[in-house]
């Protein structure tokens, strides 16, 4: 069969040990503590269902109207919400699409020829390696180190540039995901100078990822990317996570950096999107209604995330074996545990015996074993008798 489809789709898709227990799992009608959750519409948030409904009824949307950027009613709206963090942004820089993976596929496109390399963090959300591949683009990793915190590692940094210009490819982007999934941590000024020291040096972009911008945990109201002039940056984001609206199909980049390379990279995205014309109407006039949920949503998922985090800590501090790594924003916690093993065995072991479902941190290309990762927006009642289970199992095998 292998004959028939592109190598680029060549992809291992034998099920894995984890799924598959979890598939056996739930056949046999198990309970199942779920610490994994990342769709916030199953996790008992209340949503203004009348107002959204007729935010998707429209009597502007049967008529047919294509702008390659989208809708100028949507951008307005999406600059609005930069605003209020102290950002102008221009709705001419900005772009919709129906998700960041699509954002992604426009900025590939326009930076990568076949074989060119993004530079991207590790650990990270392993969904990059598939769109990388779908495009023909390589991606190599530098490292966050954790120390009392997690940041750029420079010497990683500059051998991934080099490991890239040793293959006869040409460096395009560095990617960073603001703050990361999973790790929770934010990019800092300096760390983004250095970003934009290095793609000045290659010709290269900044590619921010910020759909948990909102999401902070510091004192602190972190500076979105989308205010870096000094490299040209495309910072994407979105309604899934922001209004915790994932099936809305609202996304979008916003392009910055020298006002010439900026014109351009805007006027060839701007055929791209012309191309696809991908967001329906009803969506995007409904955008500035779907945007105003953020306020609603956000309270109730910040309030979930601390309680869930403090419920963490409390059942932590009753013990010695197991204890969780620092966080600045986000949906997750990293779980540190005792090596006796793989990450995917003790994940597997945990399902199995206490009916815990957990992330191994292999998942997200953690460089050792020892690191699960949790979600902070599972249920309360959940969340609690999850990590009770799990620190219950840990200190059998701890022993």
């Amino acid at each position: 069969m292998a004959g028939f489809f592109a190598r680029r789709t060549s992809w291992d898709l034998t099920t894995n040990r984890y799924t598959q227990g979890l598939d056996a799992h739930r056949r046999a009608g198990r309970e199942l503590l779920d610490l994994t959750a990342s769709n916030p519409t199953t996790v008992g948030l209340e949503y203004r269902e009348d107002e959204l409904l007729r935010a998707l009824v429209n009597r502007e949307a049967l008529r047919y109207e294509p702008q390659p950027k989208g809708l100028l009613s949507a951008r307005e709206a999406i600059a609005g919400y930069y605003a209020e963090r102290g950002v102008e942004i221009s709705p001419d820089n900005l772009i919709l699409t129906t998700s960041t993976s699509e954002a992604y596929s426009f900025i590939f496109r326009l930076l990568c020829d076949p074989g060119d390399a993004v530079l991207v963090p590790t650990p990270s959300y392993p969904l990059f390696d598939f769109l990388a591949e779908i495009q023909d683009v390589k991606l190599v990793p530098y490292e966050l180190v954790y120390d009392h915190g997690w940041q750029v590692e420079p010497t990683s940094l500059f051998a991934a540039v080099d490991r890239t210009l040793a293959t006869g490819a040409r460096c395009r982007a560095i990617l960073v995901v603001h703050p990361n999934n999973p790790t929770g941590s934010f990019i800092q000024p300096r760390e983004l100078q250095l970003l934009n020291d290095v793609c000045a040096a290659n010709d290269a972009a900044v590619i921010a990822d910020e759909v948990f911008l909102d999401y902070a945990l510091t004192a602190q109201q972190p500076l979105t990317c989308a205010a870096n002039n000094d490299a040209l940056t495309f910072t994407l984001s979105g309604l899934s996570k922001i209004s915790a609206l994932p099936q809305m199909k609202v996304a979008w980049l916003a392009v910055n950096g020298p006002p010439a390379v900026k014109s351009a990279a805007l006027s060839r995205l701007e055929v791209v999107a012309d191309t696809y014309l991908s967001m329906s109407a009803p969506i995007q006039l409904a955008v500035p209604t779907l945007l105003q949920e953020r306020h609603s949503m956000q309270a109730q998922l910040m309030q979930r995330i601390r309680g869930n985090l403090q419920e963490l800590d409390s059942q932590l501090a009753r013990q010695k074996l197991c204890h969780r790594l620092d966080i600045e924003g986000g949906w997750y916690a990293i779980l540190r545990v005792p090596v006796t093993g793989s990450d995917e065995d003790l994940a597997v072991a945990l399902l199995q015996e206490k009916g815990v479902l957990v992330q191994p941190g292999h998942f997200y290309d953690f460089a050792a074993d020892g690191h699960l990762v949790l979600s902070l927006i599972t249920p309360t009642d959940t969340f609690r008798s999850g990590i009770a289970r799990l620190l219950e199992y840990v200190a059998t095998i701890g022993r």
